[in-house]
């Protein structure tokens, strides 16, 4: 389903600190023109400084705010004395100032005084409620005003909070929604106005609580870590990791704006207890990754290298790091119950962090949302939590987790008492998703439009063909979708037997493919830990087989008789790139990071990866006379084994074609895909084989030249000249290319197989293989 056509032109943000100057950038990744107005500075120099500033910082940070360079230059630098004129070009007006009232309601009277009619204005507070914002203020303001709560950093945190007052207009939440849905990519949380909102509230209680039990069971901030992390379906950073990253200082400040706000009763004002060691660390500047460190720190070892400490929360001192080995965090394997109810020290704590924070989160239901499904969103886009808190209750089983409260002495909330008589607070009816109301009914999830998951796809049915590393799904209207669901989605023998069956199967019976799945990321390529065995085995036919069953499969799938697009999200890369390079089309998801990097590990790209990046260049049109400047671009990107850092970034770089689409929100991806797979269906005609004109021993040797000046600066290693040395070969057409003569692309596919079995037999490589899988970094020999 297409977009709708969004009525948001132009966008206005006043205050340039983190969050703004975040907001800002990410709007203008939409492609969307931004005013970025800050207060003039006191020493009266350049008086558009704040905001200039907040720009240049942007594009220093890492990781980027900025999808690609060129969306700095929709950002207009301006200050709020010279340039509030501005706001009346604007559609929307977000408000990102200090968390005062009294200055807020200052800079609202300044809008309201230079908006046009009907603009929309919203404020980024996560602490001051809606009705204190718009208390005084006229009518007509009210009705244009909600709040808009973003999470930080704008660019990758995809939750919005939207808050709307009573007298806020239907239309102004309606198009911000849509916007911010479509155009920034965000999964819109509607919530009540109530202190903290949904994800704050519930996630600032967690972490009072995991520090709490994790100081009165004597668990080590590592042990802690250990826990409260992957084993209960949170990111790896856990608690203390957490506190490092968003900086040890916010908490305070966090906790002082609840406690101000939270209704008498409140659990939070039972469990809030401030500690002396946090509070010195802060004073003393360990507020974390920002600061001279945190509950971890990198220290100077004894032999100079970078050592991982931790603190000791009784003590607060710093010790090595260890890796804790509890037996709990291995049985959790097993389910979020089998850790709950393990007997050390381990499970104690997951138990005694979920028991609190679960059933606090079930007590709130419908104060602060209307529908469980809302809490469980927030948590998952906000806290990336790979469960929502009644999600995890029905892991855990509803009935179990109300026993076990009430054996425990604990208040059994309502809603908790409700969903162990109904049997959880979702269900599965007829292939669709239900969820438990206040009601005490249950209600089908309703997506919204132009949304298309491929686990709903699935549900209830059975895959048209498939294996165990892959699936081949029916999408309706003649579209089938290619799912892979090996380990981190890595290619081995039989996924690419899979793609050859989906070829020939659709073929047979569908007008197009698409290649998507739900996974955190598309495809990190070959199977790295296979490919090491067998090297050093000495299964040499095996490599060689596996490197003409790639090459065969992908050139049968450039050359269908129908349209394949490709839908990636997150990393693709090696292999995961080259499958898409052989697609018709491709749709990306504007967080794909694509590359081919096979030069890291002291390979070079064998499915034809170089081959198709090289037709790119050497077919974009604008691109300079002659055979070496595709060479050129093609062997820069893939013997430095770039990676796109954005789907902007990747067109740059050649991985996406200028046609090819970028989809900012990820469950809108698949729809597009196939919307893009119909599309092409219509008049589908498979490719030309492409004429390369290249250089040969003489685009060996300019590239050589520049290898060796690189080599005496102390910029190229000795291995890496072996390994370019061979990209150099197969990217300019081999010994006997010649400019004047076409190359085929049989010919480049030969020279990348040549190239690859030379190179995996060496030392160097087998080395960087074993380190990359030992280490996850590459090694420099």
């Amino acid at each position: 389903m297409p977009a709708p056509k969004l009525k948001i032109g132009r966008v206005g943000v006043i205050g340039s600190g983190v969050m703004g100057g975040g907001i800002a950038a990410h709007v203008a990744n939409a492609g969307v023109p931004v005013h970025l107005l800050d207060i003039v500075p006191k020493d009266g120099g350049n008086r558009n400084a704040v905001a200039e500033g907040a720009i240049q910082r942007l594009l220093k940070t890492d990781p980027a705010p900025f999808m690609h360079a060129g969306a700095a230059r929709l950002v207009t630098p301006g200050n709020i004395e010279d340039h509030l004129d501005r706001l009346g070009e604007c559609d929307w007006i977000v408000e990102v100032v200090a968390e005062n009232l009294a200055i807020k309601q200052e800079v609202y009277k300044k809008i309201e005084a230079h908006r046009k009619k009907g603009s929309i204005v919203s404020s980024n507070t996560s602490t001051i409620p809606l009705q204190n914002l718009t208390k005084g203020l006229p009518k007509s303001f009210a009705k244009d005003f909600l709040i808009t709560h973003f999470f930080n950093p704008p660019r990758y945190m995809r939750l919005l909070e939207i808050v709307a007052g009573p007298s806020t207009k239907p239309k102004a939440v309606e198009i911000i929604r849509d916007f911010c849905d479509h155009a920034l990519g965000k999964g819109v949380v509607d919530c009540k106005d109530t202190p903290g909102f949904i994800a704050n509230r519930i996630g600032t209680y967690w972490i009072q609580a995991a520090i709490n039990h994790s100081i009165d069971l004597g668990l080590t901030v590592e042990e802690a870590d250990s826990v409260a992390g992957r084993p209960m379906g949170i990111p790896k950073t856990g608690i203390f990791g957490l506190l490092d990253l968003v900086g040890l200082d916010l908490m305070p400040h966090v906790s002082k704006s609840l406690l101000a706000t939270l209704p008498e009763g409140d659990d939070y004002r039972r469990i809030y207890r401030p500690q002396a060691l946090f509070e010195k660390m802060i004073a003393d500047g360990y507020t974390g990754r920002k600061g001279k460190g945190g509950f971890y720190r990198l220290a100077k070892g004894a032999d100079g290298s970078r050592v991982k400490e931790a603190i000791d929360l009784k003590t607060g001192e710093y010790h090595v790091a260890g890796k804790p080995r509890l037996e709990s965090v291995e049985a959790a394997r097993k389910g979020l119950k089998v850790l709950a109810e393990h007997p050390d020290k381990g499970g104690k704590y997951a138990w005694a962090v979920m028991r609190d924070t679960l059933a606090y989160a079930a007590s709130l239901v419908p104060d602060i949302a209307d529908q469980v499904t809302a809490v469980d969103e927030a948590m998952r886009l906000g806290y990336a939590w790979k469960r929502g808190p009644f999600e995890m209750i029905d892991q855990l089983g509803a009935r179990w987790f109300a026993d076990k409260l009430a054996t425990e002495g604990k208040a059994v909330p309502s809603l908790v008492t409700a969903a162990a008589a109904a049997g959880g607070f979702y269900r599965t009816q007829d292939a669709t998703v239900e969820y438990l109301g206040t009601d005490g009914a249950y209600h089908a999830i309703q997506r919204r439009p132009g949304v298309l998951l491929l686990t709903d796809v699935k549900r209830g049915k059975q895959p048209i063909v498939g294996n165990k590393a892959a699936s081949l799904w029916d999408l309706g209207d003649g579209v089938a979708c290619l799912e892979f669901h090996t380990k981190m989605n890595a290619f081995d023998a039989d996924l690419l037997g899979m793609v050859k069956k989906a070829i020939d199967t659709v073929t047979k019976s569908y007008k197009a493919l698409v290649i998507h799945n739900d996974a955190d990321n598309f495809s990190v390529g070959a199977n790295l830990g296979l490919a090491l065995f067998a090297a050093n085995v000495a299964l040499w036919p095996a490599i060689d087989q596996l490197v003409d069953q790639g090459q065969k499969t992908f050139k049968a799938l450039k050359y269908a008789p129908f349209p394949s697009v490709g839908a990636p999200a997150g990393m693709a890369l090696g292999g995961g790139c080259e499958v898409l390079l052989h697609c018709s089309a491709v749709q990306a998801h504007a967080e794909s990071y694509i590359g081919l990097v096979e030069c890291g590990v002291g390979l070079v790209p064998g499915w034809g990866g170089s081959k198709e990046l090289l037709t790119r260049w050497a077919t974009l049109p604008g691109m300079p006379k002659g055979p070496m400047p595709p060479v050129a671009k093609a062997f820069e990107t893939v013997a430095m084994a770039k990676v796109g850092k954005s789907a902007h970034e990747c067109r740059e770089l050649g991985f996406l074609r200028p046609t090819d689409g970028i989809t900012m929100n990820r469950d809108r991806l698949l729809a597009d895909a196939k919307e893009t797979a119909l599309k092409l269906a219509k008049k589908y005609k498979a490719p030309e084989p492409p004429v390369l004109n290249l250089p040969g021993p003489t685009g060996v040797a300019a590239i050589q030249l520049q290898v060796e000046g690189l080599a005496l600066q102390g910029k190229v290693t000795t291995h890496d000249q072996v390994v370019v040395k061979e990209l150099a070969k197969v990217i300019t057409g081999g010994d006997d290319a010649d400019h004047i003569e076409p190359t085929s692309e049989d010919k480049l596919y030969a020279l990348e197989r040549q190239a690859f079995m030379r190179l995996v037999k060496t030392e160097g490589t087998l080395q960087r293989m074993e380190h990359m899988l030992t280490t996850g970094k590459p090694l420099r020999n």
